[in-house]
């Protein structure tokens, strides 16, 4: 393998439809084939664990789920050997802890999330406060030179930027949220994320794969046609743009964002048709107002657009269209197991018809995302095989080859090889 060049950061400008050749905007990312081993190595995996994931910001979740104070919710990272409790206090401001009683370990919070007034550990009793301090010791005569003050719940730091909710395991970041997302930060200021966070819905499942297998399944189009034939391929492809390709993209140095095609004269049939006449799906809408949308978002100001994505390094991502988004989680457990989540929002409904739509688009993309998740499976299933060491990638899978650039920057596996 070549040497790598290091990350740039990538032009505003939309390409040229007609030469949409990304690795011609980026040609410091090579084009050489990129190799499977960060895929299946186990030594891999550890540096990921020690240099990514307990290193940056990760997200969370969203400020609608944990409103009052006293709501928590608990985030389970098993990448980083922890579990993580969030919780509103009762000066309404956002605190986060290491899951663990300063006694003898337990989890004080054993459940996925709710309210209360306190947080008790169930082994022996010792009981928090939502600000994290030691509030009481059951029979706490019987120990000896207890410090009391000290053995509050480890802090963990926390911060929101758009009512989405970043921790990060340094209780001291070195790097504030806000410069850590600087490079995507202008592109959706404005999107209505509050607006359209009234209604969730939720997908969670463990799948047999490599985080960056399932992660690096979302940055292409180019599956979408052979993949998805008989669920979506025809709304986000046409005679014209068979494969999907993006209307624009741009790299920066962690994070990216792509926007997707939309097939204007796509035909649904008579229930989809019903279900897009009263509110937001997952294809492209014919009705879009584009100049509501933030500049970042459909920055070329076509109308044959869907859907954009934004990827937050290392593994959370937004996809933004018009009148609802959605959202992917992948957490890493092991070099071929990961905790998927994706969640998509949509404004509260208002009548029959829009409950209707929202409900369908649901379904639809449980259908697409059961399609992917299968797909997952049998790639990791013979990775490790050793019939093949690289993958070749095309311009259009470039974010695949971005992520990989990026996670090696942060692990270092093959410096000085």
């Amino acid at each position: 393998m070549k040497d790598r060049q290091p990350i740039g950061t990538g032009e505003n400008a939309a390409p040229d439809q007609s030469n949409d050749r990304w690795n011609d905007k980026y040609p410091h990312l090579g084009t050489d084939p990129i190799p499977i081993e960060p895929y299946i190595s186990r030594e891999y995996f550890a540096l990921e664990r020690e240099r990514v994931f307990r290193n940056v910001w990760l997200n969370v979740g969203r400020i609608e789920h944990i409103p009052n104070p006293g709501d928590y919710v608990v985030v389970a990272l098993p990448v980083c050997r922890t579990s993580v409790v969030v919780v509103r206090g009762k000066d309404g401001q956002l605190h986060a802890f290491h899951n663990m009683c300063s006694h003898r370990g337990n989890k004080v919070v054993w459940d996925q999330g709710g309210s209360c007034r306190n947080f008790t550990c169930k082994f022996h009793g010792w009981s928090y406060g939502l600000d994290g301090r030691l509030t009481f010791i059951p029979d706490e005569q019987g120990f000896s030179g207890l410090q009391k003050d000290r053995l509050g719940l480890t802090p963990v730091a926390v911060d929101t930027w758009a009512g989405f909710i970043f921790i990060h395991l340094d209780p001291n970041p070195t790097e504030t949220l806000r410069a850590y997302l600087a490079e995507v930060v202008p592109g959706l200021e404005g999107y209505p994320f509050s607006e359209l966070s009234a209604t969730r819905f939720r997908w969670r499942a463990e799948i047999k794969a490599n985080w960056k297998v399932a992660q690096d399944a979302f940055q292409e189009g180019y599956h979408l046609p052979v993949r998805h034939k008989a669920s979506a391929a025809d709304a986000f492809t046409s005679g014209t743009n068979p494969y999907c390709h993006f209307l624009s993209l741009d790299l920066y140095e962690r994070h990216r964002r792509t926007s997707s095609y939309g097939n204007l004269n796509y035909q649904p049939t008579p229930v989809a048709g019903k279900a897009y006449q009263f509110g937001s799906s997952v294809v492209v809408d014919r009705d879009i107002a584009l100049d509501n949308l933030p500049a970042g978002v459909n920055p070329t100001r076509r109308s044959d657009w869907s859907i954009d994505t934004f990827w937050i390094f290392p593994n959370f991502s937004i996809f933004p269209s018009n009148g609802t988004y959605l959202t992917h989680h992948f957490w890493p457990i092991t070099e071929e197991r990961t905790i998927w989540e994706t969640h998509t929002y949509f404004p509260k409904a208002e009548n029959a018809g829009q409950k209707f739509s929202q409900e369908y688009s649901k379904v639809l993309l449980r259908d697409i995302l059961m399609e992917d998740g299968t797909t997952l499976e049998h790639i990791q299933d013979v990775l490790a095989s050793g019939a093949k060491t690289h993958m070749p990638l095309q311009h259009q899978e470039i974010c695949v080859r971005h992520a990989y650039n990026v996670v090696e920057d942060y692990v270092g596996f093959y410096a000085g090889r």
